[in-house]
């Protein structure tokens, strides 16, 4: 496995596609964090907004222990990001032929899938160090904060859901092999038609709140991490039947079949 990882770094060391994405991706958490933190703390600056916040919010949700639980729900919008990385890494290998040239030099079809499968594995492990180290930076600066791991469990929901993305855009990319297609299938399944199926599940089961949709692929993995103000006020408004094992049951399950069916179509396609 070592000397797999190495030869996928070969193909990526002077990727410059990859570096400005992979830069832009990791730019925008820590970015997107700080266009929150700093409403944050106009809301709760304000005479007016200030203490309206405090009733429902409590404390700065930036502050420890609240900042691992915000920092990972406010970076995991830029998931995409880490899928869109793997479908270009994987459909780069039909483009160029590589991925036939390196079954042709003796690696086997398994070693190959697996490889690209672990890297997804590395993209979700390096989000979420770094969404770890941007939830420190802003618990630290942020006044008042003292550090505790407490809800730090965040992180090990959001590297699932990382790995979430990063795998079923791997399945994409095996699927339909062209970048563009593959991309736009990807975009087009979490932005839009995963959002329709679980409103339109949700609906024949009567349950907008609790309904079954939040058990399909990318939602199951939502799931892990609802915004934490809000997931206050709602578990004070109505009883929520969201159980964290049974959506951790679901996400599992769902990258197992992520691993076995990727691993399955690039073993028996044509190359």
């Amino acid at each position: 496995m070592k000397q797999l990882l190495k030869i996928e770094w070969l193909k990526v060391k002077n990727y410059r596609t990859f570096w400005i994405l992979s830069s832009l991706y990791l730019i925008s958490i820590w970015g997107i964090n700080f266009i929150v933190f700093r409403v944050q703390h106009n809301v709760y600056e304000d005479q007016k907004t200030g203490d309206v916040a405090k009733m429902f919010i409590g404390g700065p949700p930036y502050a420890f222990p609240k900042v691992w639980e915000m920092t990972t729900f406010v970076s995991s919008f830029l998931l995409f990001i880490a899928g869109l990385i793997m479908i270009i890494s994987v459909t780069n290998e039909y483009s160029f032929k590589t991925h036939r040239q390196n079954v042709i030099d003796g690696v086997t079809r398994t070693q190959f899938i697996v490889t690209k499968l672990a890297c997804g594995v590395i993209i979700a492990l390096a989000s979420t160090v770094f969404v770890a180290l941007t939830a420190m930076y802003f618990g630290f600066i942020e006044e008042g904060s003292s550090f505790s791991l407490d809800n730090s469990i965040s992180l090990l929901y959001f590297f699932l859901q990382a790995l979430s993305y990063c795998w079923l855009a791997v399945l994409f990319a095996l699927l339909f092999k062209r970048s563009g297609i593959s991309i736009g299938v990807f975009f087009l399944y979490i932005l839009v038609l995963e959002n329709v199926l679980v409103t339109f599940i949700n609906y024949l089961a009567k349950d907008f709140t609790n309904g079954p949709g939040k058990y399909l692929p990318i939602q199951s993995s939502d799931e892990l991490m609802p915004l934490p103000i809000l997931q206050n006020i709602k578990n004070e408004i109505v009883e929520s039947s969201t159980n964290i094992t049974v959506q951790l049951i679901f996400v599992l399950g769902y990258l197992t079949l992520y691993f076995f069916i990727s691993k399955r179509k690039f073993e028996t396609d044509d190359l």
